[in-house]
């Protein structure tokens, strides 16, 4: 390493910044977070430090940086315009023995600034030693989507904890286990999700004697979103990874089945037309059976877990069975498909509402309001409705919509495979017989439809 990874208290002491500009203003502004005592020294300031002068968070000297500045600092930054200035500060810091770093010059730092994730009092940093401070930040990015921001509460909490944990268990090696239980149990997902109350409750059963007979379980409704993993959330991720058991759907794609934790168990339950895995009533007694045996479930779910997703039953199951859960929301079908097929769902020229629907025919029959869906100026979403096609054009047509309306069939979008078929409401049951799209293919109807060739931007790989 050609840095040594430390982290240093400066907490009330005196650090000295000689420079005015950007820069200098993004360095005094981390010093202040580490509530440090900062002094600029520059001729003139820009409009943040500025800002930071009036509210009396620094002290300004109006100069050029002199030599004997240095003196009973505890770090020192050189972020001038003038390379002889920060050579100078360089030279007089080092021959002080003063922790000095020279912007944008590894060469002339005896430090360097990292890029920090910060969930105080967990702090994170990455660094590439001068390297490429660009790619730090990218680094930084992908490790701000894995550590949410309450792993600061969740310190705290341990803080309060620690002395109890030592009278509770004298060895060290029963500690770190007790620890190493906790911190990734329950416990942990209630402080994320700010159930502090509910956290106390769990770590004091886990001091208890009786905790290992009560074992801590909860179950994650998670949105698994229209198809592509780039688009499931930073939570949906962390949790997924972190599950015993994954309860999916027939409508969750497979790349996002393998971003969940691969030593999990994988129970499928997925519906089709006529054909259940398994009944709505035994997903949710399997729920609270898996999470009263202590298990980290996530049901996962194609969609949006509360957009036709039944998420609601399942949760009203949970807690009527006293069963913690959470719900991760999702991008839903709708807005996904619509997106990545270049339709607007509202634009002020053409629709001012949406309306989402289910297209699922009971009976041979659909039980919609379809007065108030043959309404002018808006979009619906038929939601599983391929097969009922012909009786959502005949019944929207039969209730005063122009044969002439637009439609499209978004078919598996956002995956590689999207297809998207355009059409009006009298023509799209012949297209659809010809093309034969495949399930789930969504049905938008409504006049956005018509700037769909003009706004398409997605195209599926191996696509033309």
């Amino acid at each position: 390493m050609d840095f040594l990874p430390v982290f240093i208290d400066i907490k009330g002491k005196p650090c000295l910044v000689a420079g005015g500009g950007e820069i200098a203003f993004r360095k005094v502004s981390l010093l202040l977070r580490s509530k440090a005592r900062v002094t600029v020294v520059a001729p003139a300031l820009c409009s943040g430090l500025e800002l930071e002068l009036e509210r009396g968070a620094i002290e300004h000297i109006a100069r050029k940086f002199r030599d004997d500045d240095i003196k009973d600092c505890h770090l020192v930054v050189a972020a001038t315009d003038d390379p002889v200035v920060n050579k100078q500060v360089f030279e007089h810091a080092s021959n002080a023995r003063v922790l000095v770093n020279v912007v944008d010059q590894p060469e002339l730092c005896s430090f360097i600034f990292p890029s920090v994730i910060d969930r105080s009092p967990v702090v994170a940093a990455v660094s590439t030693g001068g390297a490429s401070p660009v790619l730090a930040r990218l680094i930084r990015a992908n490790l701000e989507s894995l550590i949410p921001s309450g792993y600061g509460r969740l310190a705290k909490l341990a803080q309060r904890y620690r002395d109890r944990v030592k009278e509770r268990f004298s060895r060290s090696a029963d500690r770190r286990r007790f620890w190493e239980k906790v911190l990734s149990s329950g416990v942990a997902e209630r402080v994320f999700a700010g159930y502090m109350d509910e956290a106390e409750q769990a770590m004091e059963k886990a001091l208890s004697k009786s905790s290992e007979s009560q074992p801590i379980g909860e179950v994650y409704l998670v949105g698994g979103g229209p198809g592509d993993p780039d688009l499931v959330s930073f939570r949906a991720l962390r949790l997924m990874q972190q599950a015993d058991v994954v309860v999916y759907d027939r409508l969750v794609a497979k790349p996002i089945l393998d971003m969940a934790r691969r030593d999990a168990e994988h129970i499928y339950v997925g519906k089709e037309r006529d054909r259940h895995a398994m009944r709505q009533e035994e997903i949710n007694k399997l729920l609270v059976r898996l999470a009263k045996t202590g298990k980290r479930v996530v049901r996962l779910k194609g969609g949006d877990p509360f957009i036709f997703g039944r998420g609601g039953e399942e949760i009203d199951t949970l807690s009527a069975e006293g069963v913690p859960f959470q719900v991760v929301p999702a991008i839903t079908a709708a807005s996904g498909c619509a997106a990545y097929a270049g339709i607007p769902l509202t634009h002020r020229d053409y629709a001012q509402s949406v309306t989402f629907v289910t297209g699922h025919l009971k009976d041979g029959t659909m039980n919609l309001n379809w007065s108030q869906l043959a309404q002018s100026n808006q979009t619906v979403v038929f939601y599983m409705g391929l097969l009922g096609l012909p009786v959502i054009c005949k019944e929207l047509i039969g209730h005063g919509v122009s044969p002439g309306m637009p439609v499209a069939l978004v078919q598996q979008g956002t995956t590689i495979n999207q297809r998207v078929f355009t059409g009006t409401l009298s023509n799209i049951v012949s297209i659809v017989e010809r093309e034969k799209p495949k399930p789930p293919t969504l049905i938008i109807v409504g006049r956005v439809v018509e700037l769909q060739e003009k706004l398409s931007w997605y195209k599926a790989p191996g696509t033309d």
